[in-house]
């Protein structure tokens, strides 16, 4: 057993099962037993009437789960329900509408002799690994398109908030889904690592640190695993002088401080117009200094804390560094209180592309600014570019040919102007960010193979 903390207080929550090597593989052997069993004789549309009741089930309980996420994780109460289960549940309805989608192609031959078509067939058992910054949202990210696509799961939630996850387990259970297909195993990285090692898992899917991402990919050449990998980020946020900065620097602001800045997706790279610097840095700081830090089931409460003492001395050790290779702290900058994991949200300026806290992923609620003056958008993008990273990026304009060209220039999976999201959008990065995409059909896609089937007529 392991303890799980409330990251306000860093007061124990529940004792969890610690799984060991044994655990995963008596997991994947029943998503295997599955896998040919029950599941493989359901119809696609058999399928997506589990997940549509298990979205049922979910949406009956979302205050319990987004309760289990703020206690866990640290999140506000009000964010777990609104952002975190509101889009589970989209992706649940979503997923369960692609289940009898899946189609396939015809093809006849040019002598007209022979007919081919294609058809798409699960992968097969699907090894699914989560992170702690959003464990319910993407636990489901990954779970509703494996199934949807005929897949069984084992989804080995992260140590620091595996208790959403085991309740996701019980309501599949409860929804109607056979016994094997979806299985929870809590643990640490050995638990982890023993899914990505084992010979019957011919999926993994992983979203956490580019780190830990290059670990999987060495350890799953052995048995070629199909590999998914949504890793980390850097992105930058590129503030021209026409923007709307009423819109612009709450956007930007909201885009490096949600979830304390706990996101892959994270802005935490600000370069402003010279133009404009002044104001979208002093606009940003104020922002921080009024944001409200506190325990995430308190109401008033806009910013919770940091997820562990480990990610508090993280956050810490770069607002440190960047302090001592010259940056200038504008606001915030220093822990909140002797209890609990809560740091200001800070502001740097003065940053320069050779910092660390320029070129690394923090995971806090840092962002360091640059100011610019060239008009040259090529140029511009080659500093927005200049990163092993390449996840998201963030543009501000009121000109529609900037923000296309720019949108053309930045080497990223996902470039959005003026606040522009859509959440069917395929999701993923370029780079040292990850491997493949995921949501909508493409996420789906991901866990199926294609077989091409040829007769002769």
């Amino acid at each position: 057993m392991f303890a799980t903390l409330d990251p306000s207080d860093g007061s124990e929550l529940a004792q969890v099962a610690l799984g060991d090597a044994d655990d995963v593989d008596r997991a994947v052997r029943a998503a295997h037993r599955a896998l040919d069993g029950p599941w493989s004789r359901l119809a696609h549309a058999g399928r997506q009437r589990l997940l549509l009741r298990l979205a049922d089930l979910v949406e009956a309980r979302a205050e319990e789960i987004a309760l289990l996420d703020t206690l866990d994780n640290g999140k506000p109460f009000r964010d777990a329900l609104q952002v975190d289960v509101a889009s589970a549940l989209e992706d649940l309805r979503e997923c369960a509408g692609w289940a009898t989608k899946l189609n396939g192609e015809s093809v006849r031959s040019p002598s007209g002799d022979a007919h081919g078509y294609t058809v798409r067939e699960p992968v097969g058992v699907a090894g699914l690994i989560v992170p702690w910054n959003y464990p319910f949202m993407i636990a489901v990210s990954k779970v509703a398109p494996a199934l949807a696509a005929g897949c069984t799961a084992v989804l080995k939630p992260a140590e620091q908030t595996p208790l959403s996850a085991l309740l996701l387990g019980e309501l599949a259970l409860e929804a109607g889904f056979p016994e094997g297909v979806l299985n929870i195993v809590t643990g640490e990285g050995d638990a982890g690592a023993a899914l990505v090692e084992h010979p019957l898992v011919e999926k993994i899917s992983f979203t956490g640190s580019t780190e830990v991402g290059k670990e999987i990919v060495r350890a799953a050449a052995g048995t070629l695993k199909r590999v998914t990998l949504e890793l980390g980020g850097k992105s930058p946020v590129v503030i021209f002088p026409d923007a709307d900065l009423d819109v612009a620097i709450p956007g930007a602001a909201r885009a490096i401080f949600a979830n304390a800045g706990q996101v892959c997706v994270a802005n935490s790279r600000l370069y402003a117009h010279s133009d404009v610097f002044d104001d979208v840095v002093a606009g940003i700081a104020r922002r921080a200094a009024e944001i409200r830090v506190g325990p995430g089931v308190e109401a008033t409460s806009e910013m919770g804390p940091l997820v562990s003492q480990e990610q508090l001395d993280r956050v810490a050790g770069y607002i440190a560094t960047g302090r001592s290779e010259g940056a200038r702290i504008v606001a915030g900058g220093e822990r909140i209180g002797e209890r609990g994991y809560f740091v200001e949200p800070t502001v740097l300026v003065g940053a320069s592309r050779e910092m660390r806290v320029m070129r690394e992923e923090i995971f806090g609620p840092v962002i360091a600014a640059q100011s610019f003056a060239d008009a040259d958008l090529r140029a511009i993008a080659a500093e927005a570019n200049d990163t092993t990273y390449g996840l998201a990026a963030y543009v501000w304009t009121r000109d529609v040919g900037t923000a296309h060209r720019m949108a053309s220039l930045i080497k990223a999976g996902s470039v959005r102007v003026n606040g522009g999201y859509a959440p069917g959008l395929p999701f993923g990065g370029y780079k040292q960010s990850g491997w493949g995409r995921e949501n909508g059909r493409l996420g789906v896609e991901a866990y199926t193979e294609i077989k091409s089937v040829a007769i002769r007529l």
